[in-house]
């Protein structure tokens, strides 16, 4: 299956959750799949601190569920991230792993998935998180985001898609300085807070 198509089916049950996700063409794909999240969604540019940083969202606001779109290849990176979820058992987590067994972004080069034996969903449960699935279809990605969305407990699935990029995507025109920006006020005005101030260089 292909990662956008799974992006336009996650992207209709979405409204007012908060999602961070990984970086690579997946970040175009998802602005162009979900662009009434545009704002409620930050790209995170360091491989194995996707899911962390959701994590981090998820104990902050527990009232707020919270989105991570991850890849194989990061999650690899930082496998103990599983434990501390299993650990932990945020209620409001909801995360998914792009796996399409290649570091897609540096140009294809396999990841541990690719040799068939690596399960990220059966090191999950090893972990401690209980409802972490495989799905291989649209069909069976869609029920595991409607399951995820909806449970009090964290949620896992491993989406097994295609190495290939949707064509002629509309690319983003803003760069991480701004994006961050952008989702921080989004969270501030959505929850009432402030979390940066005027700069005191205004």
């Amino acid at each position: 299956m292909k990662r956008y198509d799974c992006m336009k089916a996650l992207a209709a049950r979405l409204d007012n959750e908060l999602v961070i996700l990984s970086l690579g063409a997946s970040v175009d794909e998802w602005y162009n799949a979900a662009p009434h999240m545009r704002t409620a969604s930050l790209f995170q540019q360091q491989l194995g601190c996707v899911t962390p940083e959701a994590f981090g969202l998820a104990v902050g606001l527990p009232h707020r569920r919270i989105v991570s779109l991850d890849t194989d290849g990061g999650m690899m990176f930082n496998l103990g991230i599983l434990a501390t979820v299993g650990n932990e058992q945020p209620k409001n987590l909801f995360i998914v792993v792009w796996d399409n067994e290649m570091y897609q972004s540096i140009g294809g080069p396999p990841t541990h998935t690719a040799s068939g034996r690596v399960d990220i969903a059966a090191i999950a449960r090893g972990a401690g998180i209980d409802e972490a699935h495989t799905a291989r279809t649209i069909e069976e990605f869609d029920a595991h985001c409607a399951a995820g969305l909806a449970i009090d407990a964290p949620y896992l699935v491993v989406a097994k898609v295609a190495g290939t990029v949707q064509p002629d995507i509309k690319r983003k025109h803003s760069d991480g300085r701004e994006d961050k920006y952008i989702f921080v006020r989004h969270v501030e005005a959505s929850e009432g807070i402030t979390i940066m101030g005027p700069s005191e260089h205004n």
